[in-house]
């Protein structure tokens, strides 16, 4: 890539001669937009361009691919950015005026290194593909299409948001999108923004230096400095303050932060996957969320789908946790009933995963009640008026959960008069405050 026709028709020449497949580009762009994880080649730019610098090519290629060889091209008296794009990631650098051969040297081992490349990553996604089925578990067209997205977006460097319901496993989702990606080697950094105190959130993701403020006795190091060349996973994002969200974008443009006291830049080189169980781009159209921060954030977006839009999954994904639970308690596993499978399967489970592995766990110990259901533990049936009732109250609470503990719409979508569906609520030991944010 070079502004001037005659150097481009020249490299061509001659590196068509030493059996390279060569495109020229006058301006960066067109050239960019080639570029992927999939890319079969190399990319040579000239490092003094108009409009777009080499060093800025360089930053949006490796944003494609971070392990991408670039090779610059650069003037004698640019040899200290030149060494500059070396820290920044750049293979190599030739200096002008150069001699063919050794340009043709340069790129041939830079296309050795990326055919490696490409060859380790297409063996890690047959890997990848076998590991993920032991972690998403299931058998349905929705597992199916989830795990496939999964291992796609692993795959590339974008950042992810994953909206689901409670309990639905959008962590485990988020420890996927990391164990089957490139930055695997660093480390996995979870934060809970809803559980963080709003006058606590800068200091905990940004870190402070000692003598910061009151109570600052020694440096440390926050959540987004610590995700350096990882993935940090931002959970319940919604509940983040405006004033962090301004913060947070800033450091990943330019992917940088400074310690709370601190008026040094240190690297923060990382991958954000984000869980909310709202819909972001609703929120930032209303101003509870900074737009430009959300489309930072979800450049790519994963839905987790409910238990009760998998059914056919509850029944193994009940066996797999009550087994697990069972071999680490020395216990032994009691076969399921075809009647416990297909209660299990009917039910509605509002917690979705977290709720069934907790009645798996309880199963496994062999406990009395399974969620209110005397089946599970002795293997006899219920009888009707055991099985409506506790039917009735997991409608109740899907409706509690869904509505947010909207009273006045649960009476409107269960047709409830409100007297009646206060009694049926204390009967089930059902309050509304559980169910609100």
């Amino acid at each position: 890539m070079d502004d001037e026709k005659t150097v481009r028709e020249a490299l061509d020449q001659w590196l068509t001669l030493a059996d390279f497949e060569v495109s020229t580009f006058e301006e960066p762009r067109s050239a960019l937009r080639l570029i992927d994880e999939g890319f079969p080649g190399i990319l040579v730019t000239d490092l003094r361009m108009p409009g777009i610098d080499g060093l800025e090519v360089l930053e949006r290629a490796l944003a494609r691919d971070p392990d991408l060889p670039v090779l610059l091209v650069t003037g004698h008296g640019d040899v200290p950015m030149a060494v500059e794009a070396m820290r920044r990631g750049a293979y190599d650098f030739i200096e002008k005026p150069f001699v063919p051969e050794r340009l043709v040297d340069a790129i041939g081992r830079a296309c050795e290194k990326r055919d490696l490349t490409l060859r380790l990553r297409r063996l890690h996604a047959v890997d990848d593909a076998r590991g993920i089925e032991n972690r998403l578990i299931g058998t349905s067209r929705a597992m199916e299409d989830l795990r496939r997205e999964v291992l796609g977006l692993a795959a590339t460097p974008v950042n992810v948001v994953i909206n689901g319901e409670t309990g639905s496993g959008k962590e485990l989702v988020a420890q996927c999108l990391h164990a089957f990606s490139g930055r695997r080697d660093g480390r996995f950094v979870a934060v809970n923004c809803g559980a963080i105190p709003d006058t606590m959130m800068e200091s905990e993701l940004f870190g402070f230096e000692a003598g910061a403020f009151t109570g600052a006795l020694k440096r440390r190091v926050g959540k987004l400095e610590y995700a350096h060349r990882g993935t940090l996973f931002l959970d319940e994002i919604e509940a983040m303050p405006l004033a962090g969200q301004v913060t947070l974008l800033r450091v990943l443009q330019e992917r940088s932060l400074e310690r709370l006291g601190s008026n040094t830049a240190v690297p923060a080189d990382l991958r954000t996957v984000c869980a909310s169980k709202v819909d972001l781009r609703a929120h930032s159209a209303t101003g509870q969320f900074r737009a430009d921060l959300y489309y930072r954030l979800g450049v790519a977006e994963l839905r987790i789908p409910p238990l009760r839009e998998r059914r056919e999954d509850i029944p193994l994904l009940f066996e797999v946790f009550a087994t697990r639970a069972a071999e680490a308690h020395g216990r032994t596993m009691r076969p399921l009933s075809a009647r416990l499978v297909q209660d299990l399967a009917a039910r509605p489970w509002p917690g979705n995963v977290r709720e069934l592995r907790n009645a798996a766990e309880r199963y496994a110990f062999g406990l009395d009640q399974l969620d209110g259901t005397q089946e599970a533990a002795t293997g006899e049936p219920q009888p009707l008026s055991a099985r409506v009732d506790a039917f009735e109250r997991d409608l109740i609470r899907q409706t509690l959960q869904e509505t947010r503990g909207n009273i006045a719409e649960v009476m409107r979508l269960l047709d409830l008069p409100r007297r009646t569906l206060n009694e049926k609520m204390q009967r089930h030991g059902l309050n509304r405050a559980d169910f609100t944010e």
